[in-house]
Formats: structure tokens, sequence, C-alpha cells
């Protein structure tokens, strides 16, 4: 791999969602890096080799100037530290509330909805919708997806807060679980989602081959 660009793994299939998270940033700020796949199937993310540069063995991990970093947002984080604005485009609120509040958006979004992100894995937005209906369980999920965007997104607006950030790419996804394998939501949501999915950062990860 290159020794003078920052070197992302992720997974062989560009299907994970916190892998996505990362590139996006990287290709927002601008910054010039390496794609490493990993197929995960076949555990190359449990090789030792691996296991001692991402410290959670998990992808997607980020390799730069020597430093390994692994988990999505912390990624994402390091990145807007390092490679900060103005110099480079902002991927985070400079507000330090509204910053706060992408950040738990994150946070939630990795950490909860566990019906939706098993029943509609991102397999089935990447690679091949599913008609198996929702459970009780991931329509409750559905339910208070709803209701937290619903909440967050101002009337008549593209993006959470005010201009893109992250969060907007990690929230559309989540969204996007449900429109493309035909599960109904919301009008103002589904908009919102498609807006974001057309994002040229975001397209480049969508159009990646596949097999």
């Amino acid at each position: 791999m290159p020794q003078n660009l920052p070197t992302l793994f992720v997974d062989h299939q560009f299907t994970s969602p916190y892998a996505l998270s990362v590139y996006v940033t990287l290709l927002e700020k601008g910054i010039a890096f390496a794609t490493e796949r990993l197929d995960l199937a076949a555990r190359q993310h449990q090789q030792a080799a691996y296991c001692q540069q991402s410290l959670t063995a998990r992808v997607p991990t980020l390799v730069h100037e020597g430093f390994t970093l692994s988990e999505s947002s912390a990624i994402s984080e390091y990145l807007e530290d390092v490679f900060a604005p103005p110099a480079y485009a902002a991927v985070y609120p400079q507000d330090a509330r509204l910053r706060a509040r992408a950040r738990q958006v994150q946070a939630w979004l990795r950490s909860d909805l566990l019906p939706i992100r098993n029943e509609r894995g991102t397999d089935t937005v990447f690679i091949q919708p599913t008609a198996t209906p929702l459970s009780a369980a991931a329509r409750e999920a559905a339910d208070k997806l709803f209701r937290v965007a619903e909440q967050l997104l101002p009337a008549q607006a593209g993006n959470l807060f005010g201009n893109w950030c992250i969060a907007d790419t990690d929230l559309a996804l989540m969204l996007n679980r449900l429109t493309m394998n035909g599960d109904a939501v919301p009008e103002r949501l589904k908009a919102y989602a498609a807006r974001q999915w057309q994002r040229p950062s975001v397209q480049q990860w969508v159009q990646q081959q596949r097999a």
C-alpha cells in the first residue's frame, strides 16, 4: 500500500455502513487515500497481521502516518481534528452544541435500532433488496427512527444542521435500509434520504464494483 497516503481498510463488498461513513468523510475533505479491502467472510480481519494494526480488529480502520485507528465515528472525528477547517472542508458543525448533536446522532445510529439493522442489512441496500416483511420489533424501531428524524430535521431543510455534515449520510443510510426495500417511510424523510444519497461522495461508494 502507498506509504505516503492514509489507508482505509473496508469490507471487500463495500457494504459496511461504518466504512461508508469514513470513506465519505475522506472524500468530502479532499484527502487523497488508499483503500484496502478485507474479506470478512474469510475472516481476513481476524488474521494476526491485521489484529496487530487494528485495535478492535474491525472495519473500517484508518492508518495515517504510523497511527492506526478503528471505529468509524472516532476516525471521522480524528480526521476533522487533523485535517481541520478552514483548510479542509468541515464534516461536523462548527457550533459546539450542533457538533455534539451530530455526534449524538452518530452514536445513536450505531447503538440502537438493532431490529432494523438485523432485518435490513446493508447488503439489501447495496446488492439485493429483500421482500421479507418487517417484524413487529423492526416496525417499532422504524417508528422510533421516524420520530427522532422528524424531530431533528427542520421543516423545508435539506440537512440536519444547516450545512451538510457526516451525520446526514449516516441517517440517510438508516432510512434507506427501509426505503430501498419498499418499506413505508414518511415522504419528507424519504425525500431527505434520496437527496443525501445523490451526494457525489456517497455515490462514489454506491457505484463501487461488487460481486
